[in-house]
């Protein structure tokens, strides 16, 4: 199977060790010698509009991916951090608070 760095753009990383959805693929590292792809990088959140730069970045090693698919990529890894998500509030929560 062959693929270009745009349709890794278009699919999401799952860690299948927790369900967990990690975000969409931002960057790839290879190695220039032997080109040979090392990591997948999602990058962090941005803060405050990126105004205060963004969080940390997720690094996912080749050797940790499952399957790519269609749409998204498996990986199994027990040490990726969890993405921080934004809290849903309701408008009278969010009135209120």
């Amino acid at each position: 199977m062959t693929a270009n760095f745009s349709s890794f753009r278009k699919k999401e990383l799952i860690n299948v060790s927790d369900g967990m959805k990690l975000g969409f693929v931002d960057d790839i590292i290879f190695d220039s010698e032997s080109a040979e792809v090392r990591s997948l990088v999602v990058y962090g959140r941005p803060k405050l509009f990126g105004l205060l730069g963004r969080g940390n970045d997720i690094t996912i090693p080749w050797s940790d991916i499952q399957m790519i698919g269609e749409d998204t990529i498996l990986v199994k890894s027990e040490g990726i951090p969890a993405p921080r998500t934004k809290r849903k509030t309701g408008f009278l929560e969010q009135l209120f608070s």
